[in-house]
């Protein structure tokens, strides 16, 4: 899986990207601390491709160190996986906080409030949007019995498993 090239190196394949990530709510954001350090943590992805194609959303508190992180350097990645099915997005973007009262009221739900008590009007709550530069994902098709045999093969021949499943990258701006 990690050696295999895009079949369409610029392809932009923003409905396949969705399709992936449309069931896996919840992404590791990385930002960058002011010690130089990555930092990773859980985030709960609040949009689905018909909100807005190019970005995803995300409710973080203002006195956090996410949203601190993220006031010092704009580039971030989200990662997103889904061991079960073999599948694994990763997306590079620009994390802003966006005031736009509306968005954030359409975008709230039960699962923010339990973390949010006071609502989406609380002025500690930012809505952060991430939009998307670039995105790769992996999808296996294979059985886990078939990845096996596939990559006893492979140590065996000394070649890299072949069609391991489906490899893209797409790119936004």
């Amino acid at each position: 899986m990690g050696s295999q090239q895009p079949s369409t190196p610029e392809s932009n394949d923003i409905a396949k990207l969705w399709e992936l990530i449309k069931d896996m709510r919840f992404g590791m954001l990385t930002t960058r601390h002011e010690n130089g350090h990555l930092h990773s943590r859980p985030m709960t992805t609040q949009n689905r491709r018909d909100d807005e194609a190019d970005a995803l959303f995300f409710f973080m508190s203002r006195s956090s160190e996410p949203f601190a992180d993220l006031q010092r350097e704009h580039q971030v990645n989200v990662a997103y996986a889904n061991p079960s099915s073999d599948t694994y997005v990763s997306v590079s973007g620009l994390a802003e906080a966006v005031e736009d009262p509306a968005l954030r009221h359409a975008l709230w739900n039960t699962a923010t409030q339990a973390w949010f008590p006071n609502g989406p009007d609380d002025a500690d709550v930012a809505l952060v949007r991430v939009r998307i530069t670039h995105a790769e994902y992996w999808d296996v098709h294979e059985s886990k019995l078939v990845q096996l045999y596939k990559m006893a093969r492979a140590a065996a021949t000394g070649q890299p498993p072949k069609d391991m499943g489906d490899y893209g990258e797409v790119r936004m701006h």
